[in-house]
């Protein structure tokens, strides 16, 4: 199934607000579309979105709940309570559980981490690890990406004497569980200006406030505390929220954390991963994180914990060549259950005429039912739900497509579940097994009464028209200085027409096509790849000028550093 992409171009702002912004800015009219289309409109607003800075950090205490999690903890501290740092078993939960232990345990008289296994205990907080902590005497737990919706969970830890800060990013439920502390931005009480930290974010923020409110640092907090700042710019990549507002300010501050290079954990990764040029936050999502996350899926969440922690670069070699042959493993698990899945829905007529996609095998490895998913969606590009079966329970996670609200498609199945929580754009749930074909059903009536036809067609959204020519050394200078990119802030997308190959177009790799590109009378070519795009080669070998749409990168090649073009969907000129 081949599936034909939309081009939606964005409006362009006023011709005359464009030229003035690029007149105080000197900067050519192009950038400072750009700028405007990303709701920056004046030379002060451009400097803070160029010149991020810590100064422009929100005030932790304006989080509902954070002056009571700061006094628990220097309660705890004080008193010499034993504390366990509890987290998810993905990259945010584990990045954020390395994040706040590293951190308190210069202040705490005993503290320890707990990851819940993924088989044995799923996902949240579990009776089992309540049990530890209260068998192992922790009085005080600090819930990281994870605990919004365990209301029971608190109710049974408070009954053993057991306190909990929860720490997450998730959306709340009706109730909020009864915690000493809840810290959630998307509480609807809380007034913290920005609502899409990580669960890694909200973790920083409560060092942040600890570090304030002890004045630890003095006039060297914000400096001190940036140093934590690597693990959350993978969580952020990882967990695809918006690098907007205080997350572009985080990711900025990471990025340069993780490019110097000093925990030994992240370098053992990235030695791993064979990065040795900046790294950027795509190198996170398609190298670090599936690493990471690794651990979790095939093996134990406490496994990235201890190499993101690593405090040797031996221990840190030892402990990510580890996970590098978990990846390895994943990998293979992940590339046989999606096979499975291709066939299935190829063998269904019923999922090939729906709106959704829900699958379940009850062999499939539970650990990668959410890359399936995202495989799917990515194919079929359809709000997907992927299944598997472990204790009598299916569980599994679910994907979406843009603009489409997973999460309410699910809540709306909720008489059918046991368990639900997640996002707009991925979500995990689980149900008894006999609930699966209806929940199958009652998922693709939700989806076909509420998506519009026009979001099951992928979207590509260009920014704007560009020459080639336009394509200068000072212009790429100062887009470089867009990033980083993601959701909310993606790389700006051109578009050029009536370009034509000169002749060189090639497939390399196993399905990547490869040319050169030049527009109408121009001398200049530009170098342009499209990923798994040589099927398109026969639609442009005969010379017609066609339309291109991109992204501009760096491509290094033996040491040589040149322009490419990212070649996003081609259509051929008529």
């Amino acid at each position: 199934m081949s599936i034909q992409k939309r081009w939606k171009e964005k409006l362009l702002p006023p011709a005359e607000q464009t030229t003035q912004l690029a007149s105080e800015l000197s900067i050519d009219s192009i950038l400072s579309t750009l700028l405007l289309q990303r709701g920056i409109n004046t030379f002060d607003e451009a400097k803070t979105f160029f010149r991020p800075s810590l100064a422009h950090m929100h005030n932790p205490f304006l989080m509902k709940d954070m002056d009571k999690a700061v006094a628990r903890i220097e309660q705890a501290i004080g008193n010499k309570e034993s504390i366990l740092i509890y987290g998810d078993y993905d990259v945010d939960g584990t990045t954020a559980v390395a994040l706040v232990y590293s951190f308190f345990k210069n202040y705490a008289h005993r503290i320890d981490y707990y990851i819940p296994d993924r088989y044995k205990e799923g996902y949240g907080i579990s009776i089992t690890g309540i049990d530890f902590a209260a068998k192992n005497g922790y009085t005080l737990i600090i819930a990281l990406d994870c605990g919004i919706k365990a209301n029971d969970k608190i109710d049974y830890a408070n009954k053993l004497g057991v306190d909990f800060i929860i720490c997450d990013h998730h959306r709340p439920g009706e109730f909020l569980p009864n915690a000493v502390a809840v810290l959630d931005p998307k509480r609807d009480d809380c007034d913290y200006p920005f609502d899409e930290l990580s669960g890694a974010g909200v973790g920083f923020k409560l060092i942040e406030a600890f570090a304030r409110n002890n004045n630890l640092f003095g006039d060297n907090l914000e400096k001190q505390i940036a140093e934590y700042l690597d693990f959350v710019a993978v969580s952020i990549a990882a967990d695809i929220v918006p690098i907007t507002g205080e997350n572009r300010i985080l990711a900025h501050f990471g990025l340069i954390q993780l490019n110097q290079r000093k925990r030994q954990g992240f370098k053992a990764i990235m030695d791993l991963s064979n990065i040795k040029r900046e790294l950027g936050i795509s190198d996170i999502v398609f190298s670090i994180a599936p690493r990471i996350n690794a651990a979790g899926r095939i093996d134990s969440g406490n496994k990235a914990v201890e190499l993101l922690i690593s405090p040797t670069q031996n221990e840190a070699f030892l402990n990510g060549n580890g996970i590098d042959s978990t990846n390895t493993e994943r990998k293979t698990i992940d590339t046989h259950i999606t096979a499975q899945a291709f066939a299935m829905i190829e063998e269904s007529e019923f999922l090939q005429t729906s709106k959704s996609t829900v699958l379940f095998n009850n062999e499939w490895h539970k650990g990668v039912v959410g890359i399936v998913a995202s495989r799917l969606t990515e194919k079929y590009y359809r709000p997907t739900v992927v299944l598997t079966e472990a204790d009598g329970i299916a569980s599994g996670s679910a994907r979406s497509v843009k603009d489409f609200d997973v999460y309410n498609a699910i809540e709306a199945c909720s008489d059918l579940l046991e368990q639900f929580g997640g996002h707009k754009y991925a979500a995990g749930l689980t149900m008894k097994v006999e609930n699966v074909e209806a929940f199958k059903l009652k998922f693709e009536e939700v989806v076909s009464n509420t998506i519009l036809e026009e979001m099951l067609t992928p979207e590509i959204e260009i920014d704007c028209e560009l020459r080639l020519d336009e394509i200068e050394p000072k212009f790429f200078r100062v887009l470089k200085q867009f990033a980083p990119f993601g959701p909310g802030n993606m790389s700006p997308v051109f578009v050029s027409k009536g370009v034509t190959h000169n002749g060189s177009l090639r497939m390399v790799g196993t399905n990547h096509l490869k040319m050169e590109i030049h527009q109408s009378n121009e001398k200049r070519s530009f170098p342009a790849i499209g990923f798994n795009m040589a099927t398109m080669s026969n639609i442009i070998t005969n010379y017609k000028p066609f339309d291109v749409c991109y992204t501009i990168e760096e491509n290094e090649w033996n040491g040589t550093i040149n322009l490419q073009l990212v070649i996003k969907d081609i259509k051929v000129n008529e």
